[in-house]
């Protein structure tokens, strides 16, 4: 299991075991990632178990079903309940993926969930997310186009030139594939990491964006961009299928075409 930022010496310990409930039909045990910075010298992993005819048939559901009727205190985040807003990210039995989209019947019987890894835990499923925004935000993801727009209609685009959009613009900033990358876990703090460089080509592949020389001098950097190894775990953990590796080799492409 990939490793958690916490403080140094901590360790991840067995937690409490919650009773079963009775007349369950189809009970499923459920291991769940528990610290509370403010109380908690230590994370630990407490047992719940749901009966997965009740609650509903994501694991989001069972944790749902968890926060309403056996333990209040449990922290997660979660919105659309669609695999649109990318907000219940975590990892599910060693993967990462969205909690709403995931089936309990697609997962082992026993049900291990922890915040998505190497990002600084604020409490149980609830990582960190300000240095993944910020550099999301580093790479300016709006159109730059001094030139003053048609007077009398948008900015247009073939169809082909939009279709070099597909398979970028779909990303729900989910993190799930930044933070199943290795380089991203040694280097981090000055790596992009695969969806903000997949942010970022989606703007340089953009034919109504005009500072595409720009995008690419501000990637050119021994860090930025040249700590992908091509590893592939972004493409495998994507809950929307998209190729983070194959934007992050379109930049290098762009870099390598210019300085011929």
């Amino acid at each position: 299991m990939a490793e958690f930022r916490l403080p140094p010496g901590s360790q991840v310990q067995p937690g409490r075991i919650h009773p079963k409930p009775t007349g369950g039909g189809s009970l499923r045990r459920i291991e769940v990632y528990r610290w509370d910075p403010d109380r908690d010298e230590n994370p630990r992993m407490d047992v719940f178990h749901v009966d997965a005819e009740r609650c509903g048939p994501m694991v989001l559901d069972a944790l749902i079903a968890i926060k309403n009727e056996i333990d209040s205190t449990l922290t997660f985040r979660r919105s659309c309940r669609e695999g649109v807003c990318g907000s219940c990210a975590m990892t599910i039995n060693g993967r990462n993926g969205l909690a709403c989209t995931k089936a309990l019947d697609a997962v082992d019987d026993v049900v291990r969930i922890t915040p998505l890894p190497h990002l600084p835990v604020v409490k149980d499923l609830v990582p960190d997310m300000t240095h993944f925004y910020a550099q999301y935000a580093s790479v300016k993801p709006w159109m730059q186009s001094p030139s003053p727009a048609p007077a009398d209609h948008e900015r247009l685009q073939s169809h082909e030139e939009r279709a070099k959009l597909d398979g970028l613009i779909e990303c729900i900033l989910c993190a799930c594939c930044s933070t199943s990358c290795p380089s991203y876990w040694w280097n981090g703090d000055r790596y992009l990491g695969p969806a903000t460089l997949l942010q970022a080509y989606r703007w340089i592949a953009d034919s109504r964006d005009e500072a595409t020389g720009e995008r690419l001098d501000a990637l050119e950097d021994p860090f930025k961009l040249y700590r992908c190894h091509t590893i592939m775990n972004c493409v495998d953990a994507c809950p929307k299928g998209l190729n983070p590796a194959k934007a992050i080799g379109e930049i290098k492409k762009l870099l390598v075409a210019r300085q011929t």
